[in-house]
């Protein structure tokens, strides 16, 4: 599985790590992903998602059936 948000599709970002001496070298900034048991309540069910802390946040708001009608994806497969 990739190291992506399923929900919101948040990836890793190129990024330099800068030493004292000013030497850049190539880095990567994950996103920060968590596993997270989702209840689903019109599949009566738990979905078990790996979200950013972001759509975390934003799922408490929006509920998971606009957010996956968004993202484009079936919670039947989850």
């Amino acid at each position: 599985m990739s190291r992506r948000c399923e929900l919101t599709g948040k990836k890793a970002n190129n990024a330099f790590a800068i030493s004292h001496s000013h030497r850049r070298t190539k880095r990567l900034q994950q996103a920060n992903l968590q596993i997270k048991r989702v209840w689903w309540p019109s599949g009566n069910r738990w979905v078990k998602l790996k979200l950013s802390t972001k759509a975390i946040k934003t799922l408490e708001i929006k509920g998971i059936e606009a957010m996956a009608k968004e993202a484009g994806i079936n919670l039947n497969h989850y």
